[in-house]
């Protein structure tokens, strides 16, 4: 089944016409019907994430045909109530196709990952795990994250002063990770293992995402 025919699938078994889709979705009615008919070559990742919460179908088979195409139903005469402890599955990718981010059309390609990692964090975009390598964000003291921690990448989280972030170098085709300073109106990546230098943001540099959580497995 392709993504067109999932989505056709979806959109059909919610019982809405799309005009109420479209509104959900924050698009046009013939934005819907492009997604419907396959026009639509370049599906943006928050279409498919706003479109799994209007038909209520999971994002991931939406977007990739993995997984089941609803989360499981449990069969009860009582209704749960909702708890704050919620899990999400976020891809586990590598930093080549982190630093590939910044330019893919499509973030979620067939195949794009063959691992998985939970959290509790609900991410405000799609979110990815990288597994982090080298000691440039080890540190002797405070905050440290060591080489072998996986963390969690948000793409639409706000990259404020302060925040730890993954960004795409203009001379690399890898992301790094750092932490984000501003300093009289200059930004600057700033590693927290002081043998490291610091980079200053230049024009080409982009900023892939915030990290907001971080899993060391031993």
């Amino acid at each position: 089944m392709t993504r067109y025919e999932r989505i056709v699938k979806a959109i059909q078994a919610s019982g809405k016409k799309k005009v109420e889709i479209a509104r959900e979705c924050g698009v046009s009615a013939s934005a819907v019907t492009q997604w419907v008919t396959g026009e639509s070559k370049n599906l943006r990742p928050e279409s498919i994430y706003a479109l799994a919460k209007a038909t209520g179908f999971r994002a991931e088979w939406l977007a990739m045909g993995q997984g089941p195409e609803r989360e499981p139903e449990q069969d009860s005469n009582v209704k749960d109530v909702a708890q704050p402890n919620l899990m999400f599955r976020y891809p586990v990718i590598s930093w080549v196709a982190a630093g590939a981010w910044a330019e893919a059309v499509e973030p979620y390609p067939p195949g794009f990952s063959d691992r998985y990692e939970m959290s509790e964090y609900d991410a405000k975009g799609p979110a990815f795990w990288l597994e982090v390598k080298g000691d440039s964000m080890t540190s002797p003291v405070g905050q440290s994250v060591p080489e072998g921690t996986l963390i969690l990448v948000d793409t639409e989280a706000d990259a404020q002063s302060g925040k730890l972030v993954v960004a795409k170098l203009g001379d690399s085709n890898e992301a790094t990770f750092k932490k984000l300073v501003d300093d009289g109106g200059r930004r600057f990546l700033k590693p927290l293992n002081p043998a490291y230098p610091i980079e200053m943001v230049a024009d080409d540099c982009r900023i892939i995402g915030v990290v907001v959580r971080a899993l060391m497995k031993f």
